[in-house]
């Protein structure tokens, strides 16, 4: 261990710290730009410069490169250090006076303008953290410095896209000033609304159970190319075992509850809307991370340039009540519309017009809370917007977002100049909705959401026994709905598993042992999987627990051995009798 003094506070450290990371130990402010922990120190900025005193005497260095020595005295504010860090920002901000975080340093630092006069503007300091980053991290080398002096910058090999990049993001993580981008990651939305690469460790999400980090191997670095491991370095408890490899588990169930939820409707098919064409129009979901306290904006609502709007323009049904899309009612969009409408006008002084079909606030306190907005001065038109545009046709539209619509009580075509426009779209069902029914053999309603056994007498239930439905995975649904499902869903299913016995109904199929050809077909057409072939007797044999009756292997076998038992020729014939006895 390594006893040094620092701002007059002793402390031991382990030989070979640095004394930036000594001072941090301490809780010790020194402000950097070029150092990242896990990534090996250059010294390149040398903001976080400090005065040392050592064997070798007294002398400003950078911190975050020099190690520690026994008994080293170390000042990080005396009048020389402010002096020389105010020298190096004054430099920074000369060559790179768009760059947010230089500014700020200028001015903790008292540095108003720049003193220096330069022709040439850049927002990379050439601190070479993305090189180190590229080689020391990830391990491709996929960018380097290139030229020397004042041309001195940092690219791809030939200044031309590198085959070895992974596009994993570690170089636009560790830039201390923005200047690196991720290609194909810009598309025309708020940017600090893109999250960019996805991360490769992350909290599936915040109410997860466990609530525990993950790794994602298609994006973790160390997967991918052998290198990186800085997860392993900084985890104090020793946590990582990148040589884990993922594990299938089969548990014998006897209840299942399906609850797969949904999807947002995909904006972007909607070409008239301008969203990914047109800046300033986003949709719900990514209003609702803007408007949140802990998302990018800390909750701020802005527009592209960082401006509060003026104006925002919420279109209601989208992807909803559309015989090109989705004729049904997603049943939340005007509710979580009136929301977006009610937080605009609490955070900003924005004019909100909402655009609707008919506002349906059908829950408990709903319609109160739309007489609420319209106590806000939220302006609702009758109307589903036709067009968002950014072509003026009048002065008040220059340089705004023009939302085309009929308003059906006025009787007239209407074209309102917005900052802002939010479409509200509806839900669809999950992608993999198709694959799921097929596994669990659930059948799905012509809206493509998975079909109940009864809309009235049993909503949760499914035609396939022991298997159940909660959540928007049924169809659209709010919060309440979908928490009352859940329930009744649990509560049958716990109803089933303690029952200890089952009833079946009395019409299943047979298929007659003499008969059978054992040709298959009724294996391969049953919709319950209840038909399975034995391969001793070569026949074709019915799992009655899983019948339902359905008659589908009777209809389709070729030799007549399959039928439904107590519902053959004899009953049928008895119910004909029986119905023409009492017309006579």
């Amino acid at each position: 261990m390594v006893t040094l003094t620092i701002d007059d506070r002793e402390i031991q450290v382990e030989e070979g710290t640095t004394v930036l990371e000594a001072a941090r130990q301490l809780d010790i402010d020194i402000p950097t730009l070029c150092y990242y922990e896990g990534i090996t120190p250059y010294t390149a900025c040398r903001v976080c410069v400090v005065e040392v005193t050592d064997t070798t005497g007294r002398k400003l260095a950078a911190s975050c490169g020099y190690p520690v020595e026994e008994g080293m005295v170390v000042r990080t504010a005396t009048p020389d250090v402010l002096e020389a860090r105010k020298l190096i920002v004054d430099l920074l901000l000369a060559r790179c006076p768009g760059v947010d975080r230089i500014r700020q340093l200028a001015n903790e630092l008292g540095v108003a303008e720049s003193t220096f006069v330069t022709d040439k503007e850049d927002d990379c300091i050439l601190c070479g953290l993305c090189v180190r980053a590229c080689q020391e991290v990830v391990g491709v080398s996929a960018i380097n410095f290139r030229n020397r002096g004042v041309e001195r910058v940092v690219s791809t090999p030939f200044d031309q896209p590198s085959d070895v990049c992974i596009a994993c993001g570690a170089c636009a993580l560790v830039c201390p000033t923005g200047a690196i981008k991720i290609e194909g990651m810009d598309r025309v939305v708020h940017h600090e609304l893109d999250l960019g690469p996805p991360k490769a460790i992350h909290v599936p999400f915040a109410q997860a159970v466990p609530n525990v980090p993950v790794i994602d191997s298609e994006s973790c670095i160390h997967v991918k190319t052998g290198n990186c491991k800085v997860c392993d370095k900084v985890c104090g408890p020793g946590a990582i075992d990148h040589d884990m490899e993922d594990e299938y588990e089969e548990v014998e169930v006897g209840t299942i509850i399906l609850a797969t939820g949904y999807e947002p409707f995909d904006c972007s098919g909607l070409f008239q809307y301008g969203y990914k064409r047109l800046p300033n129009v986003i949709s719900g979901l990514e209003f609702e991370i803007m408007s949140n306290a802990g998302g990018p904006t800390g909750g701020r609502i802005v527009l592209e340039d960082g401006r509060p709007p003026s104006s925002v323009g919420i279109l209601h049904c989208i992807g909803s009540r559309d015989e090109n899309y989705n004729e049904y009612c997603s049943r939340v969009c005007c509710m979580y519309a009136m929301k977006f409408g009610h937080l605009v006008r609490e955070k900003t002084d924005a004019q909100v017009h909402e655009f609707y079909i008919d506002v349906r606030a059908f829950g408990k306190g709903y319609e109160e809370f739309y007489k609420r907005c319209l106590k806000e001065d939220v302006i609702f038109v009758r109307g589903k917007g036709a067009e968002v545009t950014n072509v003026a046709e009048s002065p008040e539209e220059k340089g705004k977002l023009v939302i085309v619509c009929e308003d059906t009580l006025l009787g007239e075509l209407r074209r309102i100049p917005v900052d802002m426009v939010i479409l509200a779209a509806g839900l669809v069902p999950r992608g993999d909705t198709d694959q799921v029914g097929r596994l669990f053999s659930v059948s799905r309603g012509k809206d493509g959401f998975f079909l109940e056994q009864h809309p009235k007498l049993a909503p949760v239930s499914t035609s396939s026994d022991g298997i159940f439905l909660a959540g928007a995975c049924q169809g659209p649904k709010d919060i309440p709905d979908s928490v009352a499902q859940g329930g009744a869903a649990a509560g049958a299913a716990l109803s089933l598993s303690g029952a200890g016995t089952i009833s079946l109904e009395p019409i299943t199929s047979v298929i007659e042992e003499t008969v059978c050809g054992g040709c298959k077909i009724c294996v391969s057409i049953c919709p319950f999987g209840a038909v399975e072939f034995d391969n001793e007797k070569k026949i074709s044999v019915v799992t009655e627990a899983l019948c339902k009756g359905c008659g589908t292997c009777a209809s389709a076998c070729t030799s007549g051995a399959a039928r439904q038992r107590h519902f053959g020729d004899a009953q049928i014939l008895a119910e004909i009798e029986g119905v023409l006895t009492e017309v006579n």
